[in-house]
C-alpha cells in the first residue's frame, strides 16, 4: 500500500505535491486519485475530511488523513527523506520560510483579480499585483544566493510558487497582465522564468489553465455554474485539448457552453 492523494489535476495546491515528489524522484510513491469538482463530493471522501471540501487531501495507509498543501509537502518531504527539498540548514530554512509566507497574499491578489467582474477595478488590481511581485523581487535581491532561484537549485520556495506562476497565466490571457520592464521586477522575472522552465514542474500547460479557468474569469470558482450555462469549464468531458480557446474579453463576452466546446450539439 501507499499514501493516497485526492486531488484536482489542474489545482495549483495539488500540483505542489507533484512538483515536490518529482524533485525527490518519488512520483510513484504516492497514489493520486482524481476528484471531479463539477459533481457533488463523494460522501465517503467527505467522511474522511469531516465535511471539508478543500483539496488536496492525503490519506495514509492506516486511514489517517492530512490536509493543507504546505503541511502535506512537509509530511512527504520527511516521509521520503532521500533528496530533501526543504533546506536543512536552520538559517536557510528560515529564509525560504519567510519567502513562503508571501504566497498567501500573492495568491489571494491574483485570484481576486481574475474573478473581478468590474472593469473599473482593473487598474487597482493591476497595481496590487505589481506590488506583490515587487515584494518578491525585493526579497530575492536581499536574500537569494544565486542569479535565478532563491538558493543554488530549484527548492522548497520554488515548489510552492511555481504552480501559482503557472495559474497566473490566466491573468496574462484574461487581464492582459504583464510585468513591466522596469528594473524593480528584473530579479523576480528571472526567478519566475526559471521556475516555469524547470523539468519537475511541467504537469500543466498554459492552454489547459486558460481553458479550464474560464469560469473563474467570469466570477464562478470551484466548478460552480454560471447563469445560462449547463457545463462547467472544469468538466472532464469533452477533454480540454479538443475545445477552442475561450474569448479573452472576459468583460464584454459571456461564452456559451457550445462556444466553449463543452457540448457536442
Amino acid at each position: 500500500m501507499s499514501p493516497t492523494v485526492f486531488h484536482i489535476p489542474v489545482c495549483p495546491f495539488c500540483q505542489r505535491l507533484e512538483v515536490l515528489l518529482a524533485l525527490k524522484g518519488q512520483t510513484q510513491a504516492v497514489r493520486f486519485e482524481v476528484v471531479d469538482i463539477t459533481k457533488p463530493r463523494d460522501p465517503a471522501l467527505l467522511a474522511k475530511t469531516r465535511g471539508t471540501t478543500a483539496l488536496p487531501v492525503l490519506e495514509l495507509e492506516d486511514g489517517r488523513v492530512l490536509t493543507e498543501s504546505l503541511v502535506l509537502m512537509q509530511y512527504l518531504d520527511q516521509r521520503f527523506p532521500e533528496r530533501p527539498v526543504a533546506e536543512r540548514d536552520p538559517y536557510r530554512r528560515a529564509i525560504e520560510s519567510l519567502l513562503t509566507l508571501q504566497e498567501r497574499d500573492f495568491v489571494a491578489t491574483g485570484y481576486k483579480m481574475v474573478m473581478n467582474q468590474d472593469p473599473a477595478r482593473r487598474a487597482d488590481f493591476r497595481t496590487k499585483m505589481q506590488e506583490r511581485y515587487a515584494a518578491l523581487d525585493a526579497f530575492l535581491v536581499a536574500h537569494a544566493t544565486s542569479d535565478t532561484f532563491l538558493f543554488e537549485e530549484f527548492g522548497w520556495a520554488e515548489a510552492v510558487f511555481t504552480p501559482m506562476f503557472m495559474r497566473f497565466w490566466f491573468l496574462e490571457y484574461y487581464e492582459q497582465f504583464e510585468l513591466p520592464g522596469d528594473p524593480r521586477f528584473a530579479r523576480v522575472r528571472r526567478w519566475r522564468e526559471a521556475c516555469l522552465a524547470h523539468p519537475a514542474a511541467q504537469q500543466v500547460t498554459k492552454e489547459q489553465i486558460v481553458k479550464l479557468y474560464y469560469d473563474y474569469a467570469k466570477g464562478a470558482g470551484n466548478g460552480a455554474l454560471l447563469p445560462g450555462r449547463r457545463c462547467s469549464s472544469f468538466s472532464f468531458e469533452p477533454h480540454w485539448r479538443g475545445r477552442p480557446w475561450p474569448p479573452a474579453d472576459k468583460y464584454g463576452v459571456s461564452a456559451t457552453d457550445a462556444e466553449l466546446g463543452l457540448t457536442t450539439s
